[in-house]
């Protein structure tokens, strides 16, 4: 997706939605778009509307299709003895090309889905190219020992001193290598999941 459109759709879900929109470019060039929209004042979203862009904020952040999250509402919802809300969140974010980039082992979601695709990526050992692959507590991530030389994984010592690490994830830089130590929580809200659920339930 070119620059462009991702600002475009950061613009209409906020900046946290890509990595991209995190960046002082970005700052920027809001703020030339501001100018030109003195003038206008935005029209208030309908609930339907707040509820819709909710959703694709979500769909957008981690990477995923309208079906794969629709069967993730469905799981998250018939999941018993966990709110809707954190196992929709712990289902999302325990998806291997999240924890990888939650690792630092990339700057980018989209970047962490091809290391997965092109099998840089092990879980427990063995070789893994599906960027959906659920993780789960105790599991060992880990670069692949034939593609620890390569350009994507270097000065990764240097790189995590700068990196603060989920909670719930360690990283050894040395064997590059992490574990699944504990569940995810939506401990920064940026995310409302219970704005996301009463969209499906309409």
């Amino acid at each position: 997706m070119k620059t462009v459109q991702k600002y475009k759709i950061c613009r209409r879900l906020g900046p946290g939605v890509f990595e991209k929109c995190q960046t002082a470019k970005f700052v920027l060039s809001e703020a030339r778009h501001a100018k030109g929209l003195k003038s206008r004042r935005p029209k208030p979203l309908s609930g339907y509307a707040l509820q819709f862009v909710e959703k694709q904020k979500v769909r957008f952040m981690y990477g995923i299709s309208e079906k794969q999250f629709s069967n993730y509402i469905n799981e998250a919802v018939a999941h018993k003895g966990t709110l809707a809300t954190e196992y929709l969140f712990e289902l999302l974010e325990t998806r291997l090309d999240n924890v990888v980039y939650r690792l630092g082992l990339a700057h980018t979601r989209r970047l962490s889905r091809q290391m997965v695709s092109h099998g840089h990526i092990t879980i427990n050992g063995k070789k893994t190219t599906i960027a959906s692959q659920r993780i789960h507590i105790g599991d060992v991530i880990a670069v692949r020992p034939g593609s620890s030389k390569s350009v994507l994984f270097a000065d990764m010592a240097k790189k995590m001193k700068e990196y603060t690490l989920p909670n719930w994830l360690t990283f050894n830089a040395d064997t590059l290598s992490g574990v699944m130590q504990g569940k995810p929580k939506n401990a920064e809200g940026y995310l409302d999941l219970n704005t996301v659920l009463e969209f499906y339930s309409r």
